[in-house]
């Protein structure tokens, strides 16, 4: 465990990260994932499951409009952010339902690229994304005070009304959708185009791919996990390592740092989707994070990642030019632009 300049610790040691991610010590009360929206760890529970449901219940039209998407996808595109409108064309539709008011889900087909799922680097797009984040809560509020609970909801937005306390003001309530709407679309996004660039640049030849979409994904989530750092507030003096720790440290664990540990992962460094066909022991993985906290959306996100890699690749060759493969910290680790040529097989 070691201190970092700013202050708080990180928790390297696997086994000491395993204590601190699952441990009920560490793991009480709410999460900081919804912030101060939702009064309770129940409620915060109770909408992220909702949220999870609906989407694993729309996988047929996720499906649908994957293939249309699919269908249109240019020969010649620029990545990550066609990655970003890939997910988002094809789960507009569970996210906000076609009868939902059309300015609505233009605001948030904005959002995927105007900087409110991903941070700009600029000043000046920052002040742009923050007046289009607030356009978009506005017209996710007034949709919200439109709708009444739905038995069986038909999007997201639904979800969260139907899981939010039920004194939950409308804004406060299209804040947590848009914490979800992000929390979808930005690691979906981020590891699929890692999964596209990492396996692009490790096989060049003119062959298919040598690997299964979910070896290449589960790879791209070790290799270079989007989740940078997960930390835990101490909420009461303790000690930990041998170290002193006081009530509002940060402990954190890095995900990146657990899955390139070279005395528990062969081939740390390397990006090698085949280790995901042996069946002996693997290293520390945390790409959706362990214990009370862990995301619980994590196998949804997988199947929706590795289907759409499946429909890119089907058919098709990914070739990929202009790659650096060393990520960009924008609230979590992306990719560097570069540019995708999809070809038909011959």
């Amino acid at each position: 465990m070691f201190r970092f300049p700013w202050g708080g610790w990180c928790v390297s040691d696997p086994e000491l990260a395993n204590a601190l991610l699952r441990g009920p010590e560490f793991n009480a009360g709410r999460s900081g994932f919804f912030g101060d929206l939702l009064p309770t760890r129940a409620a915060q529970v109770d909408v992220g499951q909702a949220a999870r449901d609906v989407v694993r219940e729309h996988l047929p039209d996720f499906r649908d409009a994957l293939a249309l998407a699919v269908a249109e996808f240019p020969s010649t595109s620029s990545w990550p952010a066609a990655a970003s409108d890939l997910v988002h064309r094809s789960l507009a539709d569970v996210l906000l339902h076609p009868g939902t008011p059309a300015p609505a889900r233009r605001l948030l087909h904005r959002a995927v690229h105007g900087g409110v799922v991903f941070r700009a680097p600029f000043v000046w797009q920052r002040m742009r994304a923050e007046l289009l984040r607030e356009k978009l809560i506005a017209a996710v509020a007034d949709e919200a005070g439109r709708r009444e609970r739905a038995t069986r909801p038909a999007d997201v937005l639904d979800a969260v009304l139907g899981a939010c306390p039920p004194d939950l003001n409308d804004r406060a309530v299209a804040e947590v959708f848009l914490v979800l709407f992000r929390s979808i679309v930005a690691p979906v996004s981020s590891t699929l185009a890692w999964s596209v660039l990492l396996a692009g640049l490790d096989h060049r030849s003119d062959a298919p791919w040598p690997w299964p979409s979910r070896w290449i994904v589960r790879e791209a989530m070790r290799h270079r996990p989007m989740v940078w750092m997960v930390g835990r507030t101490i909420e009461r003096p303790t000690e930990f390592a041998g170290e002193a720790v006081s009530p509002g440290d940060v402990l954190s664990v890095s995900p990146f740092l657990l899955h390139h540990d070279p005395d528990r992962w062969a081939d740390a460094e390397v990006f090698r989707p085949d280790r995901w066909a042996e069946s002996g022991h693997r290293g520390p993985y945390v790409p959706f994070g362990a214990g009370p906290y862990t995301c619980p959306g994590s196998s949804v996100a997988l199947t929706l990642m590795t289907e759409m890699l499946t429909a890119l690749t089907d058919d098709a060759r990914l070739t990929v030019a202009g790659a650096d493969p060393r990520p960009v910290m924008v609230e979590g680790a992306v990719p560097r632009p570069f540019t995708v040529l999809r070809s038909p097989l011959r």
